[in-house]
């Protein structure tokens, strides 16, 4: 599936995918419990989001066993690149240093965070130069 044709999944869409990307295959109750930990959701509103998402293409469905386990059906990083990308450019009318600007302007970067934005500067400066 290429970047331009992926889905794209609805905010309570990319609560299930964060769920399911972070715990690998899931049944519909598992998937619930972490979403109650956050927010009250009912299982059954879980359960339709989730046949929703496996029409729609991003998800996929085991039915082996009696409790059916669900798995993303969309890579994470593309996913996040694809949103990211609309984002920029629906926002910040395409401008990475604007969203970055506005990101550490509004958000104190930790020391940490602050050593892996340089680290990342100089990788990119470095691929220039070549």
């Amino acid at each position: 599936m290429s970047k331009k044709q992926l889905p794209k999944p609805t905010e309570s869409e990319l609560s299930i995918l964060k769920v399911l990307w972070e715990n690998g295959p899931s049944s519909v109750r598992f998937v619930n419990e972490r979403l109650n930990e956050k927010k009250e959701t009912g299982y059954t509103t879980t359960l339709k989001f989730m046949q929703i998402m496996l029409q729609k293409g991003l998800l996929t469905r085991n039915t082996d066993s009696r409790s059916h386990v669900y798995q993303p059906a969309i890579d994470q990083e593309i996913t996040q690149l694809s949103l990211l990308d609309k984002f920029v450019d629906n926002v910040f009318g395409g401008s990475a240093t604007s969203l970055v600007m506005q990101a550490l302007g509004n958000h104190g970067a930790s020391k940490e965070e602050l050593k892996k934005i340089k680290a990342l500067i100089k990788k990119i400066e470095k691929e220039e130069r070549k």
